[in-house]
């Protein structure tokens, strides 16, 4: 019952604040073979004074670079890209970097007005646009080319990111996301979904009236999208063909496929609801985007695995892979 409140207020994930360390710059501290071509490397960030850990899948130089970001807890709790899909093996002979920032929890992956009690210094959007991608290019040799894709929370963030960052990525993603911010239905998600965590979202983007929810909303700022390649998905909450109880996520199991059908069902219900307004806006303005609206699905990783299935047609042209 806890899980299922906590869920329903959240609708998206959940994480650890990484260790200041002492440096002027950023810079890359550590890179750590994984094997094969995976790789660790922990990049200090001045803007959070902090070192964070990115997960690679590196091709060798040449290539361009696909960013995913992880759902609420940051990658830490429930466990990053890696450990939820198939994308080691789907990237393993795709000439593509891929790249998953791990840590972020609750945090939108945006620059906060003020330190948070329980999360600490937030510059994400910082770290991810001016920090470590050029720290990233020059240490392995990438072409320039980004696409970015977050799916949950991070869906949003990844669509905030190209609009602030404009030119930086060539293509987004979006999979069940809530992408909005500037309606009263979105600021009480948000914020509940961060008091989850401890956090005070008006440490983010300021309370009721700040004009940074209106700044941070992809709908209002749906033009600035306009020359970038966009993936947009989300289900309508309905069992889909991973909620089959022999499924491979439910293997079986009956308390599973509950929790999925209806925790899982009324979080995608929420969300589909609150993509389809940045669907209508995008061809309001005639830009085109793969808008994927599936006839059913609930919130859950299997479908996000899908969408970087069928999304990657999308970002292997635009990036030029």
């Amino acid at each position: 019952m806890r899980r299922l409140l906590c869920c329903l207020l959240v609708l998206f994930g959940c994480g650890v604040v990484a260790s200041p360390v002492a440096s002027a710059a950023p810079g890359i501290l550590e890179v750590r073979p994984l094997g094969g071509r995976q790789l660790e490397v922990v990049v200090y960030s001045a803007a959070m004074n902090r070192s964070v850990t990115v997960w690679m899948s590196h091709p060798g130089a040449g290539a361009p670079a696909l960013y995913l970001l992880n759902a609420v807890d940051g990658g830490e709790s429930g466990g990053p890209w890696m450990r939820r899909t198939d994308v080691v093996d789907f990237f393993a002979d795709k000439p593509v970097n891929v790249i998953v920032p791990i840590g972020g929890r609750a945090s939108m992956y945006t620059d906060w007005q003020r330190d948070d009690a329980a999360l600490g210094r937030n510059k994400w959007a910082t770290f991810l646009t001016a920090e470590l991608p050029p720290l990233l290019n020059e240490r392995f040799g990438m072409s320039g080319a980004n696409g970015i894709a977050g799916l949950s929370m991070s869906a949003t963030s990844a669509l905030n990111l190209a609009i602030a960052a404009p030119g930086l990525y060539r293509a987004v993603g979006a999979f069940s996301g809530c992408t909005q911010t500037a309606s009263a239905l979105a600021q009480t998600l948000i914020r509940a979904q961060l008091a989850t965590f401890g956090a005070d979202a008006s440490n983010m983007w300021g309370g009721p009236g700040d004009p940074a929810w209106v700044a941070n909303d992809p709908v209002v700022h749906a033009e600035r999208l306009r020359g970038t390649a966009i993936y947009l998905s989300s289900g309508n909450g309905l069992p889909g063909p991973h909620e089959a109880i022999n499924a491979p996520s439910i293997a079986g199991n009956v308390g599973v496929l509950l929790d999925r059908l209806l925790v899982g069902g009324t979080m995608e219900a929420v969300v589909g609801s609150c993509s389809s307004p940045l669907a209508g806006r995008l061809a309001e303005l005639g830009i085109p985007a793969d808008v994927r609206f599936r006839a059913a699905g609930t919130h859950a990783w299997p479908y996000w695995q899908d969408d970087i299935h069928d999304s990657w047609p999308m970002f292997a042209a635009a990036l030029g892979a």
